[in-house]
Formats: structure tokens, C-alpha cells, sequence
């Protein structure tokens, strides 16, 4: 029975910024459950060893240039994805991220921060969330069920130095998730649940520069990280398998309006 629980075989998910680090590590361990994966995103091409990996299957995947921001890309995309797999049973939205121009610095102090790079930063986390939502959520209305995942951030619960314009975006998809879960159940149907991942720290290959030196070793930042999570280390891609199945699976059937972390205990730690 707890097999059964857990079981996502045959489940069509479409996944937002598909192609990037985190986005394209879901929809390999998507695939390796037997599920069948529609990578979204603005730039679609995937790493050789990522894709290599997709193809070994046992689940198929498909990759699609969708621009999150523009509706009627994201219109044609479900209407690929259709007549591709010919249902689809979750959405996650992965797309995301940050702008240097929004982000402190000696040379770049908040009274300078452009509005215009504020604005960005609001537009690809939270608009970018709320788009695609709207879109598929029409065609989980019409089917009686749905299942989205949003991708929020620790910065969502702790705002982190020097990102003011990413943590108040993620403070608001962290909201918005919460909304979305109570309008479409009350107004649609309970069958479509809605709740978000909270990521910690993840070391990536985008990353890896401020928080590793040259000599492999912990920058002030990443010390800093590190001191303040209880388990003590940076998060791996595969952190998020477990409570992303889990939220698409039946074991979650009544779950929904939650904003999870996966954090190794950082947002739990006061630092004393």
C-alpha cells in the first residue's frame, strides 16, 4: 500500500523553467518514476548529460520554448503539451530568479537599485508563477483535478542581505500559493490542490562561486550559510525529490496551501 501511495507512474507534469539546474534534476527523477515530463522554458536546451540521462526513461519527456511572461506562449504550450501526452496532471512552476541590478552592493546602494531591474526581478518570480497558473488552470477546472507546485525560497521566510527585489518575490509567491490553494478549491473543486517547495541553500553551478573559492573552500557568505544550518551543509538537487513526489503523489491528497521548506533546518535556527 505505501508503494502505491507514492506512485506518480504515468502522471503528465509540466515543469517551468525546465531546462535549468533545478528544473531539468525534477524531470530526471519524474522520469525515473515513470512519469512523463513537459520541459518548459524561455531557452530550450538541455545539458548532454541531462538529456542523456531522460532519455534512459522509463518515463518520456519533451521540451518546449515557452516564454512565462507572455500568455499566448504558454497558451500554445499547453496545447502542444495536449496533443503530445494528451492529459496533463500537474503543473510546477520552476521559473525564476535573480537580477545584479537588484541586488546591494559598494557600487549599487538600495536608494539606486533601478526600478526597471526591480520590476524584473517581480515579474519573471511572481508574474512568471502566476501566468502559467491561470493558464492551466482552466484545463484542471474542465478535468475536475490538478496539482500545482510553486518553487518559492528560504528568502521568502528569512530575507537574505543584499536581495531585496528576490526575497519579496518569493515572500509573494509564497502568499499567492496560499490564495490560489483556497480560491480553487472553494470556488472549483477541492481536487485541485496548489502548494509550494521552500529550497535552502543548494549548491549549484550558478552559485558555487559565492559560497566555494577557488580552493574548494567556504567563502564569508557561505560560512555564514553553513553556521546557521542545523544539518550542516548546502542542499543537493536531489533534496527536493522526496517532498516533490510526495505533493504530486496520492500520499498528499489532502495537503494542499502549504509552503515547505527544505532547508536542513535554516529556517528553524534563531543562530542562538
Amino acid at each position: 500500500m505505501s508503494n502505491e501511495l507514492f506512485n506518480i507512474k504515468d502522471k503528465v507534469v509540466a515543469i517551468t523553467g525546465g531546462c535549468g539546474i533545478l528544473g531539468s534534476a525534477m524531470a530526471t527523477a519524474l522520469i525515473k518514476q515513470s512519469a512523463h515530463v513537459a520541459l518548459m522554458d524561455l531557452f530550450p536546451e538541455l545539458d548532454g548529460q541531462v538529456k542523456s540521462q531522460l532519455k534512459k526513461g522509463p518515463g518520456q519527456f519533451e521540451v518546449f520554448k515557452v516564454d512565462v511572461l507572455n500568455r499566448n506562449s504558454l497558451e500554445s504550450a499547453l496545447k502542444n503539451i495536449l496533443n503530445r501526452f494528451k492529459k496533463i496532471d500537474a503543473l510546477i512552476n520552476g521559473a525564476g530568479g535573480n537580477h545584479p541590478q537588484a541586488t546591494t552592493s559598494s557600487e549599487m546602494p538600495f536608494m539606486q537599485i533601478p526600478m526597471e531591474a526591480f520590476q524584473k526581478v517581480l515579474q519573471l518570480n511572481l508574474t512568471g508563477t502566476l501566468l502559467p497558473s491561470q493558464v492551466f488552470a482552466d484545463v484542471f477546472i474542465e478535468q475536475g483535478y490538478g496539482n500545482i507546485i510553486n518553487i518559492s525560497s528560504m528568502n521568502a521566510i528569512r530575507p537574505l542581505t543584499r536581495i531585496p527585489a528576490y526575497s519579496a518575490a518569493k515572500a509573494a509567491v509564497s502568499n499567492f500559493t496560499q490564495w490560489l490553494a483556497v480560491h480553487l478549491a472553494q470556488e472549483y473543486n477541492p481536487n485541485i490542490r496548489v502548494n509550494a517547495i521552500a529550497p535552502g541553500f543548494f549548491l549549484t553551478k550558478q552559485n558555487r562561486f559565492l559560497l566555494l573559492d577557488e580552493q574548494n573552500q567556504l567563502t564569508e557568505r557561505g560560512k555564514k550559510i553553513i553556521d546557521h544550518t542545523p544539518m550542516g551543509r548546502f542542499g543537493q538537487p536531489e533534496d527536493l525529490f522526496g517532498t516533490m513526489i510526495w505533493l504530486l503523489s496520492d500520499a498528499s491528497s489532502f495537503v494542499t496551501g502549504t509552503v515547505i521548506p527544505v532547508d536542513g533546518g535554516f529556517a528553524a535556527f534563531s543562530g542562538v
